[in-house]
């Protein structure tokens, strides 16, 4: 029965042994539910940075992946997965560098000894003009439409805590000697920077650990703006499409909220969306963020129920926190307000 039980064991583990990864299997479909629509289907990138480029992946170790996944960058794009259990994370890591078809690269988690004094000149000189003065970043995201266009990614910021917990001195110091092949990160070993300067910058870099701050990302009680209007239906789609061209914006189109949905002829004639748009704002808010597109145009919709009226719109308010783009806050600010005004206005 022994020898029996043991040759049992053996052919389940060579069974299992055979089987496909479910490690992997579970990254691919976290990743498309997950990181895709960012990073592209197959690692691309988009609004994201290009994950499967081999200078980039050849050159980060799992530690960076994982961190990065764990703890995102606040107030940048990448939001933080802190829901994803520690498997789950792994499994996306292990997808994620499925995509190379070389071993993932170790570095060493001990600090590196460089002089920041003469980093700090070092990187005026040679990242501020990418990175910032302050190591905050390049702006925009990596859509085209929100960046330079001979950029084909965005400078990360330096001083974020995200970065700081993800990247280990010896990861940074690599990055800074081998460059990132297709972007305009050079090799500052190539660029005529010897390894004590490298150093250097390296601990100037990790000295922004002491005044990193978290951005902030704007928090909203509600999604939604909603007023009850004392008017009839018809009076107040008439106060509403007076302020908005009295706010200097332009009325686009008009809508019944079921249009489509029903055949024509058939719409709820009081359910109405207006469409708008101030279009130095739309251009100004693609800017900073092309996936402000999807709330654009501005709209606004007015619903009678049960004899009621009541005056609607998305709160923008909201857009910060799930694009995790802080250069959005002023925008989202802006927009809120006159979305407010014009609620206020056409309900009086």
């Amino acid at each position: 029965m022994g020898k029996n039980l043991f040759r049992w064991t053996i052919l389940i583990v060579l069974f299992l042994w055979a089987l496909p990864s479910w490690s992997a299997l579970d990254g691919e479909r976290l990743y498309r539910n997950h990181c895709m629509v960012c990073h592209g289907e197959e690692g691309g990138g988009g609004v994201g940075v290009p994950l499967a480029m081999p200078s980039f992946l050849n050159n980060v170790d799992d530690d960076f992946l994982f961190k990065t996944i764990r703890h995102g960058r606040p107030g940048r794009v990448m939001p933080t997965f802190e829901y994803l259990s520690d498997a789950q994370v792994n499994a996306l890591v292990s997808y994620i560098r499925s995509w190379s078809d070389q071993p993932a690269p170790r570095f060493s988690l001990e600090p590196i000894k460089g002089n920041a004094e003469v980093g700090k000149k070092l990187f005026a000189e040679r990242c501020e003009v990418c990175h910032g003065e302050t190591g905050e970043g390049g702006k925009g995201t990596g859509v085209t439409m929100s960046r330079p266009r001979d950029l084909p990614i965005i400078a990360p910021a330096l001083n974020n805590e995200g970065f700081l917990a993800a990247a280990s001195d010896e990861l940074i110091r690599h990055t800074l000697r081998k460059g990132r092949k297709g972007t305009p990160m050079v090799s500052f070993l190539e660029a005529g920077l010897n390894d004590q300067q490298i150093d250097d910058i390296v601990s100037y870099v990790r000295s922004f650990e002491q005044t990193a701050e978290r951005k902030p990302v704007l928090e909203a009680e509600s999604a939604s703006l909603i007023v009850e209007s004392p008017y009839s239906f018809e009076e107040t789609v008439e106060n509403v499409r007076q302020t908005i061209t009295g706010k200097n914006f332009r009325l686009i189109r008009e809508q019944y909220m079921d249009t489509g949905y029903v055949p024509e002829g058939q719409e709820n004639k009081k359910q109405l969306i207006l469409y708008f748009c101030n279009f130095n704002f739309l251009n100004s808010a693609l800017t900073i963020d092309p996936r402000v597109g999807i709330f654009l145009p501005c709209r606004i919709t007015i619903v009678e129920q049960d004899g009621i009226v009541q005056v609607m719109a998305i709160n923008p308010m909201r857009l910060s926190r799930i694009f995790n783009n802080v250069e959005l806050n002023e925008a989202c600010h802006e927009m809120r307000d006159v979305y407010t005004e014009i609620l206020e206005d056409a309900t009086l």
